[in-house]
């Protein structure tokens, strides 16, 4: 790869926002300041936010692609072709999709996983796509292809999910418990028998969580709780190993997870709408307190540049710190020492954002230039 000098813009190096940035990226990394060759690409960022590559923990947007309609399925590799434009697209370079294994039939069972598992290894990927292994906790039947897939490298991160009594609650309305047994491909009644009897399973799980849990442990995986609707669960799954509490469903809840030293996780897209689709707290309030400082797409991967936008626009915290959100803290939640930041030696993974727009003009993953606007190709120079 050809190294890029990008010139011009306000660049977010570690110790700040640098007017007039001047950033070089070579073999895949970026480049200590002041070295030059005559064989770079220029582009000039004139105007423009160079940031950090975006990192996201938990999307699940892919499943549109995969299921744009219930029962209406298509290849897994089309889909994820599709998905990996639209990361690029809004300056992800990290992506952790958020791919259940659930015993539900259909979009998120183990033949679903399977065959997206398969997609994945066989493909040749810009933005670097990672598993994030959404755990239903009462799939007991598909416990070996988990424990499987984790020993083979093929998980990066696992969390534990409990929908299962929401589902069979939600079951006994008609018109809530359509959504389910339409995304399973099922009848009703042949769906509300199926929950019934996984749900009679509830002795057995605590078992399967902790050997779920041993394996993540020692494949030295990062791993999260979802949805904790108590300190004592929140604790409970931090003895597990889990430090990640992703969506707490209460403040509370993610208070205590903060306090402990947790990564709190919630999405951007309540930042963008100013509330939570269920009707939980502003994250925008929770990330300027301190408890949340996490931010995800998901189930809208547009949203995280514009989130973090939004929350340097509002004053409270500074671009740094707003970015920070989206980039250093989920790498750093996830492991991922590489990346984040735009220190010399770090992934050259870059977003060069129009802030009037809040879009991204250029995104450049692993120092290739993966998207480009028209306006970005008018001002890059060979």
């Amino acid at each position: 790869m050809r190294p890029l000098r990008i010139t011009g813009g306000q660049t977010l190096l570690p110790d700040g926002l640098t007017p007039d940035g001047d950033l070089l990226l070579a073999d895949g990394h970026i480049q200590p300041q002041g070295q030059a060759g005559a064989s770079e690409a220029h582009f000039d960022a004139t105007g423009l936010l160079v940031l950090p590559g975006i990192v996201d923990i938990h999307g699940d947007a892919f499943e549109r692609q995969m299921q744009p309609r219930p029962g209406v399925d298509f290849p897994p590799d089309l889909a994820l072709r599709d998905t990996e434009s639209q990361l690029l697209a809004n300056g992800i370079t990290t992506a952790f999709h958020g791919v259940t294994l659930s015993w539900e039939p259909g979009l998120r069972s183990a033949d679903a996983w399977t065959r997206l598992m398969q997609a994945l290894e066989a493909g040749t990927w810009t933005c670097d796509m990672r598993v994030h292994l959404r755990w239903e906790a009462f799939n007991l039947d598909a416990i070996d292809i988990a424990l499987e897939d984790i020993a083979a490298g093929r998980v990066h991160l696992l969390a534990f999910n409990d929908h299962t009594p929401s589902i069979l609650h939600k079951l006994e309305d008609p018109v809530a418990g359509a959504k389910y047994s339409d995304r399973a491909g099922m009848k009703m009644d042949a769906f509300r028998a199926l929950a019934d009897r996984i749900g009679a399973r509830a002795d057995s799980v605590p078992a399967g969580l902790e050997r779920l849990g041993a394996a993540a442990r020692a494949a030295g995986l990062p791993i999260a709780s979802h949805d904790d609707d108590s300190v004592a669960r929140r604790t409970l799954f931090r003895g597990m190993g889990a430090r990640i509490c992703e969506f707490p469903l209460s403040e509370e809840v993610g208070h205590a997870a903060r306090a402990a030293g947790d990564y709190v996780v919630m999405g951007s897209p309540n930042v963008v709408r100013g509330r939570s689709h269920l009707g939980w707290a502003s994250a925008a309030l929770m990330a300027e307190a301190g408890v949340c400082n996490v931010l995800s797409s998901d189930y809208f991967y547009p949203a995280m540049a514009r989130a973090a936008l939004i929350l340097a626009g509002r004053g409270v915290l500074d671009l740094a710190q707003a970015w920070a959100l989206i980039s250093a803290n989920p790498a750093a939640a996830t492991g991922l020492t590489d990346r984040g930041t735009l220190a010399a030696g770090q992934r050259a993974d870059v977003v060069v954002m129009d802030p009037a727009a809040s879009r991204a003009v250029a995104t450049i993953a692993g120092g290739k230039i993966a998207h480009l606007t028209v306006e970005g190709a008018s001002r890059l120079k060979y």
